[in-house]
Parts: structure tokens; C-alpha cells; sequence
């Protein structure tokens, strides 16, 4: 069976994501351009990296290499078209974290955003301990009210992702990168409508 995440066009999944009423998009841009300048790291990898949001606050003269990794190929053939100045730089991969990490490359830092729902804390694990990295920047969705998908035009779009879909928690997240010797160095929170707050914790190995 397909994953749901291979079937969600791109445009819906943007459009939804960047509705006043839900402002994720514009809010992890933001917040990117900080995960990608913070630390000192010459590679990194996003996982889930779907239309490449964020991408244009790379610095080319910070980074040896960006890995752009996601489900979905149609995302990543989106990716190289829109930033083309990467070029020779950005790295993307047709990958499912689920059962593929063995193909994962190595890199200072990975970038996991809204991505950790989706695949489970133990998948996640599998993929840190094969990539490597000295730092790992998540951000999860905490909801504070029942519905996890903000109410839109596109609802229908994401019914498929119930059976992939894991309720975050930051303790739960936290605890699990200790698991694999990552302690917790930053956590930021960011207020969204509808009941909503994305939360940014960074852990280092």
C-alpha cells in the first residue's frame, strides 16, 4: 500500500499550509532560516523536505552539502526546479524512512520539521543513528485542541494520513533522543491559530 504522504499534491499541501487561518508555512520559513544558521555545520539534512520551503536562507558559502530527503519524487523534481541556484550543492532523495535508512548519507545536522508525526519516534531513531549527526532540530505540532488537520478548503486532501498520523508529545520526543545519547539544548515555541503551536526542541550527540 502506497504511503498517503506519495498522493498529496504539492500545491494542495502548500496551499492549505499557508491559509491565514493555519500560517505553518510562514512560520517554519521563519524558523528554518534560525535551524540552518545556529549551529556550526558545513552538511545538513531535511528530511521531509517536500516543496523545499525555507531552501533560499541557505548561506552557499556556510555549506559543503544540503540533503533534501522526502517520500514523495514529484516534491523533490518541484524542489530542483525552484531552486536552481543549489545546484551542484543540494542533494535530493526519494526515500522512505520507514523501511530505507540504510540509505541514508551522513551529515553534521539533521532538520526533522513536522516530518516526526508521520513516521514515529522509533523510525526517527533508526534514521539519526544512521545519519550521524552532531545536531537535530524538530518541530513537532502540538494541538491543543482535538482536531490535528486545521479546518480548510483542502481537508479531504490529508484523509489518508489517519493511519500514518502519531499524536506528538515533547517529553515522548525528548525522551526517545536520549535513548540514543541526544540531550536537549533549545526548545522554541511558536503560537498558531486554531489552537495550535509548533514547537521547536534541538537536541546534540
Amino acid at each position: 500500500m502506497k504511503n498517503p504522504w506519495e498522493e498529496i499534491p504539492l500545491a494542495d499541501y502548500e496551499n492549505h499550509m499557508k491559509l491565514d487561518s493555519v500560517m505553518q508555512l510562514q512560520a517554519m520559513n521563519e524558523m528554518m532560516k534560525e535551524q540552518f544558521d545556529t549551529y556550526p555545520i558545513s552538511s545538513v539534512m531535511i528530511l521531509g523536505i517536500a516543496g523545499g520551503n525555507g531552501l533560499e536562507h541557505i548561506q552557499k558559502d556556510k555549506f559543503e552539502k544540503v540533503y533534501g530527503i522526502d517520500i514523495n519524487s514529484s516534491y523533490l523534481q518541484s524542489v530542483k526546479q525552484r531552486y536552481p541556484h543549489l545546484d551542484g550543492l543540494l542533494a535530493c532523495l526519494c526515500i522512505n524512512l520507514i523501511d530505507e535508512t540504510d540509505r541514508l548519507p551522513k551529515a553534521d545536522m539533521v532538520i526533522a520539521n513536522l516530518l516526526i508525526e508521520y513516521i514515529g519516534y522509533e523510525c526517527f531513531q533508526n534514521a539519526i543513528r544512521q545519519v550521524n549527526p552532531k545536531y537535530v532540530s524538530c518541530i513537532i505540532q502540538i494541538n491543543m485542541e482535538d482536531n490535528w488537520v486545521s479546518d480548510s478548503p483542502y481537508l479531504h486532501v490529508f484523509d489518508g494520513l489517519e493511519r500514518v498520523h502519531h499524536q506528538m508529545e515533547e517529553q515522548a520526543l525528548e525522551k526517545a533522543m536520549h535513548e540514543i545519547d541526544y540531550n536537549t539544548i533549545r526548545t522554541l515555541e511558536h503560537m498558531l491559530p486554531n489552537g495550535k503551536k509548533l514547537v521547536q526542541i534541538d537536541f546534540e550527540r
